[in-house]
């Protein structure tokens, strides 16, 4: 029985470890936290999962609470009209929804990886509760045939080295600040379904908003991404989370009124509910090297860490974990050397990454002048919303009709003469 171990135990190391582990593998999870702990710990993350990181999940039967998640049906677009927000109210220049082929859910990750880690152990699977150092792994890698690293903060990053051809940013691009809450009415264009709210104020940053579950049921997450040096860049060194629901809600009320009005009687879901940093997109390469010669390869956000602000990070996360899991399988016994490591994240790259990573850099820009047609034409053509919509589930699509000028032109006359 071959021996791999996973360390870190977020979306794609629990994901992976749970995968080896049905398909008979002798996996060892390593986790600087327990269940409880991270249960009990603040949130973590953002995450909305489209249909097709869903189904990784469901093709594990990891789905399990699907039942209990809200099915986020659509994804919408509001752009608050040029200068509009100071002085004065906040008009939207564009506001429209798509609908999704496929529902998205949200679940609090602190459910979701405590529950995960639970399952792991109760299947008999190892769990060794330690922070992990570089000369930690030395030393364990001597015992298993392949090591994954899918701890992405910490001196484990330190050894996978930056990708400059792939990584166009030096510096964080946004600052980011998370509030969960529970409250929030509906939005009244479409209170029969939910979908994630992207408000876009031009030269400002944005404000996303979108339905999960967390430990008390239903919530919302209100979460806002600042041009750094910016009005919304006002989180650095707030501690106290009823000061950063504060903030929080005055901005909006600032700079998206139509969000604030349904916000108005929202309150943290706990203590906890409260997230604020800021991170360099960064592509990474996937082979890092021990000090005793032994190779490790990286996962997920270790070597391919893109701004939230698309969405993608829990995604590309199962997806990457769907890919490594294949590769591994179709390897057999074979050893896991550089020459597979590099193929295994190659693939991931090709098929996946790389398809986020463009689009995600392109739209921490400013927009071009045919994207802002695009966004303004999904307002008047629903097939536009629509697909604009189901393109974060297959950021590929975005090839075909976002990036060049020519291509959008010729999609949109076509929608509009059909």
């Amino acid at each position: 029985m071959r021996k791999i171990l996973v360390v870190g135990a977020g979306q794609s190391g629990l994901q992976l470890a749970l995968g080896l582990q049905s398909h008979g593998y002798e996996v060892t999870l390593m986790s600087n936290r327990t269940a409880d702990e991270i249960r009990s710990g603040r949130v973590m993350s953002t995450q909305c999962m489209f249909d097709t990181a869903l189904g990784h999940e469901r093709d594990l039967q990891l789905n399990f609470w699907e039942s209990q998640a809200p099915k986020t049906e659509g994804l919408g677009v509001s752009v608050a009209a040029p200068g509009s927000h100071d002085p004065g109210p906040t008009q939207r220049a564009i506001d429209w929804v798509g609908r999704l082929d496929g529902y998205a859910q949200s679940v609090d990750q602190r459910v979701k990886m405590a529950g995960w880690m639970d399952a792991f152990a109760e299947r008999g699977g190892r769990v060794v509760i330690h922070g992990a150092a570089v000369g930690d792994l030395d030393y364990f890698s001597r015992a298993y045939d392949l090591v994954l690293v899918a701890a992405g903060r910490g001196e484990l990053v330190s050894m996978f080295t930056r990708d400059p051809e792939r990584s166009p940013y030096s510096e964080p691009q946004r600052a980011l600040a998370v509030a969960y809450v529970h409250g929030l009415a509906p939005r009244p264009e479409h209170p029969e379904f939910d979908a994630v709210r992207c408000n876009l104020v031009p030269g400002v940053g944005e404000l996303f908003v979108m339905p999960t579950l967390t430990l008390s049921g239903r919530a919302d997450i209100l979460f806002w991404e600042g041009i750094p040096g910016g009005p919304l860049d006002v989180f650095n060194g707030v501690k106290d989370p009823a000061e950063h629901l504060v903030l929080t809600l005055e901005l909006m009320k600032r700079f998206t009124p139509w969000e604030y009005a349904r916000a108005t009687k929202a309150e943290l879901t706990d203590s906890r509910g409260t997230l604020a940093g800021r991170y360099t997109p960064t592509v990474r390469n996937p082979v890092g090297r021990l000090p005793g010669g032994g190779l490790v390869l990286g996962v997920a956000d270790v070597v391919v860490a893109n701004d939230p602000i698309t969405g993608q990070g829990a995604n590309t996360a199962a997806k990457c974990a769907a890919a490594y899991l294949a590769s591994i399988l179709e390897h057999g016994d074979k050893p896991f050397d550089e020459e597979w490591m590099q193929a295994t994240f190659d693939r991931f790259w090709d098929d996946t990454a790389r398809h986020v990573t463009k689009w995600t850099n392109a739209m921490l820009m400013p927009p071009p002048e045919h994207i802002l047609n695009l966004i303004g034409a999904a307002g008047q053509l629903q097939p536009v919303a629509d697909r604009f919509a189901n393109a974060f589930n297959a950021p590929a699509d975005f090839e075909n009709f976002f990036y060049d000028p020519e291509k959008t032109g010729a999609y949109l006359t076509s929608v509009a003469g059909a």
